[in-house]
């Protein structure tokens, strides 16, 4: 499947690329206590933001975007991340831009098993080897228990057998509600 690397969406990749975004998350809306899904304005802010690369994977045969991620490696650029973790826990990459940060990644529901997934993540893991950095992104624990975090370090793998996974960090939300009594 062709893949193509933007900085910016045109408007009419920017509408398609949006009604992908929802049918790829409608699921994780209310799968998670944080908000893991962009509102619209947020999505357009990051799909104009030069310094987020978009990798877009189109269907060669009918021009239906397929998949579609963002990576960058300035870490100002994405919103609900602290860059201060990142420069404490790898400083000396942190300060040479050699640590990414992979926004999302939504592949339309019809392309889930067709390869889309491995060929994103080898164009962006080609980068990162060509530099000598490392990539991190967040996980809800819905995606975490469908094996998500498995198959990216499969994937990875495949690529250098010496790649290195670990959980970073983690976050989990608490409730504290008042028993019913008779």
């Amino acid at each position: 499947m062709p893949l193509q690397v933007a900085k910016v969406l045109d408007d009419a990749q920017l509408v398609q690329a949006w009604e992908m975004y929802v049918s790829a998350f409608a699921e994780l809306r209310a799968a998670a206590a944080q908000r893991h899904v962009m509102n619209r304005r947020e999505f357009d802010e990051v799909m104009t933001d030069e310094r987020v690369a978009k990798y877009l994977a189109i269907d060669a045969a009918t021009g239906r975007l397929a998949g579609l991620a963002t990576f960058t490696n300035d870490l100002d650029a994405m919103p609900l991340i602290s860059p201060d973790f990142f420069a404490r826990r790898w400083p000396d990459l942190f300060a040479q831009r050699k640590v990414w940060y992979l926004g999302f990644f939504a592949v339309e529901p019809a392309y889930r098993s067709s390869g889309t997934f491995e060929e994103v993540i080898a164009e962006m893991w080609a980068e990162i080897r060509v530099a000598g950095g490392l990539a991190a992104l967040d996980i809800c624990g819905q995606n975490a228990a469908l094996g998500l975090p498995r198959a990216i370090q499969r994937t990875l793998e495949a690529l250098t057998p010496q790649v290195k996974t670990e959980q970073m960090d983690v976050q989990t939300y608490w409730s504290f509600e008042l028993e019913a009594t008779d």
